[in-house]
């Protein structure tokens, strides 16, 4: 859109920069629709370039003695920058906070399995809560929960270190656990092994038949009977 034809219906907002007749200096220093430096003009001059190249004149250095300007299409400018923005937002990766929770006396199976949840967790690039809920008189003895959070913590220092110590928090002990790995390298992996597994499915193993070997062409004439040998015997003879 031109300096001209830029018209209110066009939503601005505060933090958008001051274009065209918003810009309210004597002069400005000016940049070509290129990059190409023209220098310090009136900035009447400047939206009458910018009015003749169908552009609008966007202050995009404020601070600058003059401001600087460059001459470029807004509404195509927005429409980029919205884009960038949303293709950011969508490659974004973050990092999701999950629970695993033990009592303080766990049996080593339920033990094992909430462990093998966290690992998951862990190598997916997400950070692991682990929580012990203190009965009774258990919280009497924290030095028990204290232990079993350090286990479970080298059971899983493959994929997690720990972030956050164990701590009291009520009636629960708690510890955070953070990936080796981000959530952004774990992504990439996980993309990289259903590629190789793709490839794995896509080859298929190729039977050998250049020609039976000296063993299998024994296996046959070994199961052929006397008359069949007889008659190959001949065969053979009025060949040669």
């Amino acid at each position: 859109m031109g300096g001209a034809p830029y018209t209110k219906k066009q939503e601005l907002h505060i933090s958008d920069p001051r274009i065209n007749e918003r810009i309210r200096v004597p002069e400005v220093r000016l940049v070509g629709p290129n990059g190409e430096q023209v220098g310090v003009v009136p900035t009447d001059d400047a939206l009458r370039l910018a009015g003749e190249a169908d552009l609008d004149l966007v202050e995009v250095a404020p601070n600058a003695k003059p401001p600087v300007c460059k001459l470029m299409d807004f509404g195509k400018f927005k429409y980029e920058a919205a884009v960038k923005a949303r293709e950011s937002r969508k490659n974004q990766t973050n990092t999701v906070l999950k629970e695993v929770r033990f009592r303080l006396k766990i049996d080593t199976h339920d033990y094992e399995t909430k462990t093998g949840h966290a690992r998951r967790f862990l190598g997916a690039g997400d950070k692991v809560k682990a929580i012990i809920q203190f009965r009774g008189r258990e919280q009497q003895r924290p030095e028990l929960g204290i232990r079993l959070l350090e286990k479970f913590a080298e059971d899983v220092a493959e994929v997690g270190i720990v972030e956050s110590a164990p701590r009291i928090d009520g009636r629960n002990m708690v510890m955070v656990i953070g990936p080796v790995k981000t959530k952004a390298e774990a992504k990439a992996e996980n993309r990289r092994a259903q590629k190789e597994q793709s490839r794995g499915r896509g080859k298929k193993q190729r039977v050998d038949t250049d020609g039976p070997s000296e063993e299998m062409n024994q296996s046959l004439g070994d199961n052929l009977s006397d008359e069949a040998k007889a008659k190959l015997e001949q065969a053979k003879g009025s060949e040669a």
